[in-house]
């Protein structure tokens, strides 16, 4: 079969397509996925670049999402019959393929209606906006909200949910993706390039300082952050690190930022916290049948693409979800 093998741990530029990979074989509780369309993220770039921890090791078949029809069922599964249509995550790799192995109690069903691509997203990027919103950013309506990335697949959801939520929400990202951000409904844009984003952030809320802030930017911008977050009730919900690693001393939480800081991974999350994943899906679900998020229309791109698009999304030069078709 075709996929996109990832052949060391330079990054996308050493993605290789390939058609000799083998299929794989469903195990007892696992499901065999024709892939119709697999979604990027960066969890790609950081396995990509060995520094998602207990990552896969080269070569391995790259990708995490992917949505497509059941073909075959290993041992002991129930309720998922072939030509049933699923969306799912396999950590470890493989999505960028033309079939994948997925447990078969966390292939999701893509909602009736959609089509497969239009379902990416469902269980990366939506649980991880509305866990870092809800459950672990507590956020309320009349607050303030600071979404980093509000142009990827993870911060548009995270502008949409917020707005419903009642939030004021202060978008931060390129300028050439202002506009995009703001047909979201957000309240105020802010250049993520800019000199000094807490001060912006600061002079929007009155010195205040924002009550939430989404972090995925990671590096430098992680001090910029905690600056712009409210003093003591303020909150950093961090679950990304696409600018690097950054360094947050004792001293700096002491003396310089009075704020919680909340680590995210949606994956720990599922394992570590399955009753909040629940609240989570069960509450996206909601969401879901009321309107509020509706099919994804992610940009489609030939699986050849792949190393071309990944590199583009490292460097911060796309909009909204992505995904490749195999």
């Amino acid at each position: 079969m075709r996929a996109l093998q990832q052949t060391s741990l330079n990054g996308p530029q050493d993605l290789r397509l390939i058609g000799d990979a083998p299929v794989p074989s469903p195990g007892p509780g696992e499901v065999l996925v024709r892939v119709t369309a697999a979604g990027v993220n960066f969890v790609d770039l950081s396995q990509a670049r060995g520094t998602f921890a207990g990552g896969p090791r080269p070569p391995y078949v790259a990708g995490i999402e992917a949505a497509g029809e059941v073909v075959a069922a290993g041992e002991g599964v129930t309720g998922l019959e072939p030509g049933a249509h699923v969306i799912g995550v396999a950590i470890a790799g493989g999505a960028f393929a033309e079939y994948l192995v997925l447990p078969a109690a966390a292939a999701v069903p893509v909602p009736a209606g959609w089509a497969d691509h239009e379902a990416l997203g469902l269980v990366v990027n939506w649980p991880t906006a509305l866990a870092a919103l809800k459950p672990l950013g507590g956020v309320e309506a009349g607050q303030t909200v600071l979404i980093h990335a509000a142009a990827g697949a993870t911060g548009q959801a995270a502008v949409t949910m917020a707005k419903h939520y009642g939030a004021t929400v202060i978008a931060a990202a390129a300028p050439g993706k202002h506009e995009a951000v703001r047909a979201l409904g957000a309240d105020h844009v802010i250049d993520s390039h800019g000199p000094d984003l807490a001060a912006d952030v600061l002079r929007l809320t009155g010195g205040a300082g924002a009550d939430l802030v989404l972090e995925s930017a990671g590096g430098a911008m992680l001090a910029a952050s905690l600056a712009a977050a409210r003093r003591v009730t303020g909150r950093v919900v961090v679950y990304g690190l696409a600018g690097g690693e950054a360094t947050v001393s004792n001293w700096d939480l002491v003396y310089k930022h009075q704020v919680h800081v909340i680590g995210l991974n949606i994956g720990i999350l599922i394992q570590a916290a399955p009753q909040v994943f629940g609240a989570v899906m069960g509450e996206m679900a909601g969401l879901l049948a009321a309107g509020v998020l509706g099919p994804a229309q992610p940009t489609l791109h030939d699986l050849a693409e792949g190393p071309k698009v990944l590199a583009e999304l490292e460097a911060r030069a796309t909009v909204g979800k992505l995904a490749l078709r195999p």
